[in-house]
Parts: C-alpha cells; structure tokens; sequence
C-alpha cells in the first residue's frame, strides 16, 4: 500500500513536472512569436521608409515633372499617372497622384494668421452644409478649432469643455476633423455630418494663402463656392483642365464676384501623393505634398 502511495506520488510530481515544462516552453514560444512578429513590423516599417525615399528622389528626378510649366503640361503628366500599381516579390504598392490644389481649405475661414473672420466664406460655407442638412452650427464649432486660444473664452461653442486638450490654432487633418465632428453629432443628436464627402471638400494646411487650382476644383467645391447645383458644377468640370486667364469658366456677373471672395488659380504646381503598400496581413498609408517648382516634398501624414 504504501509503494503504491509512492508510486501515486512520483507520477503526479513526473505530471505536475511535465505540465510545468509544457506552460513555460508555452510561454516562451508565445514570446518569441510575439518578438518575430514586432520584427516583422520593425522590418515592414524600415521598408516603407524606403519606397518612401524612392518616390521622393523619382519625383525629384523626373524629367517628365521637372519639364511642367503650365496647366496644360501638369493636367497632361496627372491625367496619364493618376494611378500606378507596382508589384514587387511579396509588396504590392499603389501610387495615387493629383492636384493638392483641388479642394478647400476650411483653416481659410480665418485670414491673417486666425486674426480676421472672412464673413463670406463662412457664409458660403454654411449654406452648403445647410443643402446636407447640417446646422449651421457646425461651421460655428469649425470655427472654435481654428481661432487659437481666447483668454476671454469667447468661443461659439462648449467644445474645450468637453475637449480640454484639443489643438485649436487651425484644423490639421481629417483626424482632427473627426474630433470637431464627434462633437456636433453628440450634441445636436444629429447624423447629417455622415453624408458629407469631406475628402471632396477639405484640404487642411496651416498656409491660409494656398489657391484653390479651378482646373482641378472638384464637384462639390465648385457648389460651395459658387452655391449652385451639381448640374452646373459638373458642367464647369467637364472642362477641367483648358481654363487659362485668358480662357475663364463660363459665370456669369454674380458669380464671377463670388468666385473673388475665394482665393484662386489656374495652375498651382503642387501634387498630392498617396502611397499604400500592401505586405501579408500588414499595411501602410502614406500621404504628403510636392511642390514641383522646389522638388520638396511636405505635409507628410502616415498609418501604418
């Protein structure tokens, strides 16, 4: 009886052993998968720096792009490279190039550095969120993440109450915008905010003197600006790419007088890139402009 005690006793420590054994070569390998797959990102990251890079010194030694000098050439070079797939062993790239000149900037509401209230493009503004059914309200709150900081607490909304740390000296991305957006949907009760194609509209720079490029203003911006319908904003697109000084979109007197409250252009020399590369179950997004004349790339915005 007593042998088979100890019998009893040896196997469940020989168990508990194995068990012990077992956990930690458990625990171990999930460690080191852990470590692979960080390594794996650290790798796919150093990798991304890279075709970064290459893009850059493509950009800036290309001779088709160095050789534009008008609106001709530039709408030519981006209506035959809009999109360019590369595939490489297991990295799938896709290059997305167009005008960083083709929508509006909100942060332009305020001129001279967040000092001066451009009462017309608020007006604007608030007209064509109203044929989306957005409260004006909105363009108010917009307003509060692009005044800077009021010692007075003058702001037009209770936004910084709720969102104390908020950056509020311009709107720097559709990120930020999301926090603006958040905001008035929880307050107002209100989904408008959601059929709104913010990436037709919005450009978000801190440079308040950026030109809305006409050859490339997209369906939605002509309706902002102008407050006309989409007919007549898909009617001024069809011609993108042949408006000149000489050669002006087809308005008439009022609109003509409106388009001046916007500040705008007919060739503005600056694309927008976007790179997404593709590897397994891993993915990168990157964003940035390029201004042509000065072969610099700028405004970088990155999801990885």
């Amino acid at each position: 009886m007593l042998k088979l005690r100890k019998n009893a006793i040896a196997l469940l420590i020989t168990m508990m052993f194995i068990m012990a054994i077992t956990l930690s070569i458990g625990i171990g390998l999930k460690y080191t998968n852990n470590a692979q797959e960080r390594l794996k990102k650290e790798i796919f990251l150093l990798q991304t720096n890279v075709i970064l890079e290459d893009i850059l010194n493509i950009l800036k030694t290309s001779k088709e792009l160095n050789q534009i000098k008008s609106q001709t050439e530039l709408f030519m070079f981006l209506s035959q490279t809009s999109f360019v797939p590369i595939e490489y062993a297991d990295i799938k790239i896709a290059l997305e190039l167009s005008s960083a000149r083709a929508k509006f900037n909100p942060n332009t509401l305020y001129d001279f550095n967040s000092t001066y209230l451009n009462n017309q493009k608020v007006l604007a503004l608030k007209e064509y969120m109203s044929t989306k059914m957005v409260n004006p309200a909105y363009v108010d709150i917009l307003l509060d993440g692009m005044g800077g900081i009021k010692k007075d607490n003058s702001y037009y909304s209770d936004i910084f109450n709720e969102k104390p740390t908020l950056f509020r000296d311009y709107i720097t991305s559709y990120e930020h915008l999301l926090e603006f957006n958040d905001f008035y949907t929880n307050s107002f009760y209100d989904n408008s905010l959601s059929k709104v194609k913010f990436e037709d509209i919005f450009y978000f720079t801190h440079d308040t003197s950026v030109k809305i490029d006409l050859n490339y203003a997209s369906v939605e911006v002509w309706k902002l600006m102008l407050g006309i319908s989409n007919e007549e904003a898909k009617a001024l697109t069809h011609y993108a790419g042949t408006y000149t000084k000489d050669n002006p979109p087809k308005l008439d007197d009022e609109q003509i007088k409106i388009l001046k409250n916007f500040k705008t252009s007919y060739y503005e020399p600056y694309i927008y890139v976007k790179l997404e590369i593709i590897q397994d179950s891993l993915n990168a997004k990157v964003a940035f402009e390029y201004d042509i004349v000065n072969g610099k790339g700028y405004n970088f915005y990155y999801e990885i």
